[in-house]
């Protein structure tokens, strides 16, 4: 890199509970991998317990579910944030857990990462219900978001598999949350072409957002790389998975794009969440 290039680092992980998560192996992953911010989903933990397990040299973030063991994301990092916010979505709609945006200064200019989960939903349930409310949020503030910072990067457990390509076993799971054509033309909308008129896999139509996904741009058009595996079965030994955790950042941080690595477990007793981390190199 150029002189007064900084390689920024950040993963993004589910750990399904950070402190079970820890106790099968995470510390030793994070002490080897030279991360400068991390995003976890999925924390289930008070702030003390993250503090804890990753020492006095991290700065947290932290915004826990309204329902005590429960979703909750956090963002922890080398350098403090400048600002920091928690809300997406209408003011009645409860995000608590889910949607935590901070603001770096990285060589003099800002770095917007946001670390999400979003809902896993239940086909025909209200838990579908609000997991379009958290969607639909997410479609409003994209657009806010770029317009606050060119430099910007949504990472985390999204719970939506885009593309056939995203999951092995495709044709069964169409009808199922996370790979249901509605929730897919979110994210036809996100990634499209910014400004145009977007068809969605459900025929909808709405303008693209313009966002970046790293998966795809760096693997290209093949199956995965997943990022989650069923507990259950051989789904981790025959590489069946789905690829819901993303990196989506804007044109412009994604064009500084270095390296990304899905961190997958050599053999199924060396995992310690059942998602994989998600790391990315940035030129800043």
């Amino acid at each position: 890199m150029s002189s007064g290039t900084t390689n920024l680092r950040i993963a993004s992980i589910n750990t399904n509970g950070i402190r079970a998560a820890f106790r099968k192996g995470m510390g030793a992953w994070l002490d080897a991998r030279d991360v400068d911010i991390l995003a976890i989903q999925e924390v289930r933990a008070a702030t003390e317990d993250i503090e804890g397990l990753l020492g006095p040299e991290w700065n947290i973030l932290h915004d826990a579910a309204t329902a005590k063991g429960r979703a909750g994301v956090a963002i922890a990092s080398r350098a403090a944030a400048s600002i920091h916010r928690v809300t997406i979505g209408d003011d009645e709609f409860d995000s608590a857990g889910r949607w935590l945006e901070a603001d770096y200064e990285v060589n003099g200019q800002i770095v917007t990462v946001v670390s999400a989960y979003v809902h896993s939903g239940e086909d025909g349930t209200p838990k579908q219900v609000e997991k379009y409310r958290f969607l639909d949020g997410m479609a409003t503030r994209l657009p806010e978001i770029a317009l606050h910072s060119p430099l910007a990067v949504v990472v985390g457990d999204l719970n939506v598999g885009h593309k056939t390509l995203d999951i092995r076993n495709w044709k069964g799971n169409v009808k199922r949350a996370g790979f249901l054509p509605k929730e897919r033309a979110y994210f036809d909308r996100f990634f499209g072409e910014a400004g145009a008129t977007v068809e969605g896999v459900d025929g909808s139509t709405g303008p693209g957002l313009g966002w970046v996904d790293i998966g795809r741009q760096q693997a290209g058009e093949v199956d995965g790389p997943y990022t989650w595996w069923s507990w259950r079965g051989q789904a981790f030994d025959n590489d069946t998975g789905w690829r819901i955790d993303y990196q989506m950042a804007t044109p412009e941080l994604a064009a500084r794009v270095t390296n990304y690595s899905v961190d997958r477990a050599a053999a199924h007793d060396e995992r310690w969440s059942d998602h994989t981390p998600v790391v990315v190199d940035y030129a800043i």
